[in-house]
């Protein structure tokens, strides 16, 4: 875990209805073995929030291209029905709750993940059923930024 996925998952933590889940191993095929089950992810951070009864596949990246992010939202995007239900299989993750990736980037990398999004949300012409992200800016998840012990769940999407 790098520096950066720490301080999100304080931020994420700080709200007390939602609890994290670092590096979550998400498989698509159910196997006792991810390295031989075929495609899995670890991804930084799945985290729950009960009173909204949500979940989201947080994602932290401060790379300058956003290439690993936008490699692991497509293959996401791509095999999302099956990412679902391998939540539901391994995580308890009801079927009936939404769920969303959550990215964390710094602010100037706004305007190049906005346009590799609309190519993640559109794999070969065709929509995908993986919602649009919800992005939080990273120097907004600086702990001076809010309430350590009752931050509240309404952020709103940058992007």
């Amino acid at each position: 875990m790098d520096y950066f996925q720490g301080v999100v998952t304080e931020y994420l933590r700080a709200n007390r209805a939602t609890f994290v889940n670092t590096e979550c191993c998400i498989q698509l095929n159910a196997g006792a073995n991810p390295d031989t089950s075929g495609p899995h992810w670890y991804c930084d951070a799945l985290a729950v929030n009960l009173q909204t009864s949500e979940a989201f596949l947080c994602e932290i990246s401060y790379a300058k291209t956003l290439g690993g992010l936008t490699t692991r939202l497509t293959a996401w995007s791509k095999s999302w029905p099956l990412l679902r239900i391998a939540l539901e299989r391994d995580c308890g993750v009801p079927q009936a709750w939404p769920v969303h990736p959550w990215i964390f980037v710094p602010e100037k990398l706004g305007p190049r993940l906005e346009q590799q999004l609309l190519n993640v949300l559109s794999v070969e012409g065709v929509p995908s059923q993986m919602p649009k992200p919800k992005v939080t800016w990273l120097e907004d998840v600086a702990p001076w930024k809010y309430s350590s012990y009752n931050r509240p769940h309404a952020d709103e999407d940058v992007v």
